[in-house]
């Protein structure tokens, strides 16, 4: 469930509905309103953080960090998670899928599109 609140704050920063220096729900708070422990959601708040998506500060709680690029990140890393799912469902190991990724940035970037 922890993997689930950070998936939808991803979700949330890459289409926009979250925005730098915005406030997450209080752990507290978005516990009661899931009915989940309160150490489930700083779970996901804490990978949120890791991934350096959101600052954990106290007395203020989760707020979406402020930098350039943070919306670019968090949907990297929701389609990253989604990448990291498809291959454990096709039974691709990790070392297998970071291969993969490896020879798929090796090619360079992707042509830019023209017409």
């Amino acid at each position: 469930m922890g993997e689930q609140i950070a998936s939808s704050v991803r979700a949330a920063l890459a289409e926009g509905s979250l925005t730098p220096g915005e406030r997450l729900p209080a752990a507290r708070a978005l516990a009661d309103s899931l009915d989940v422990n309160v150490h489930t959601v700083l779970r996901g708040y804490q990978r949120l953080r890791d991934e350096g998506l959101i600052e954990l500060r106290r007395g203020r709680g989760a707020v979406v960090v402020e930098m350039d690029g943070a919306r670019f990140r968090a949907g990297l890393l929701a389609r990253a998670a989604e990448l990291a799912a498809e291959a454990r469902r096709l039974g691709v190991s990790e070392e297998e899928l970071l291969t993969l990724v490896r020879q798929s940035f090796a090619l360079g970037p992707a042509p830019a599109s023209g017409g």
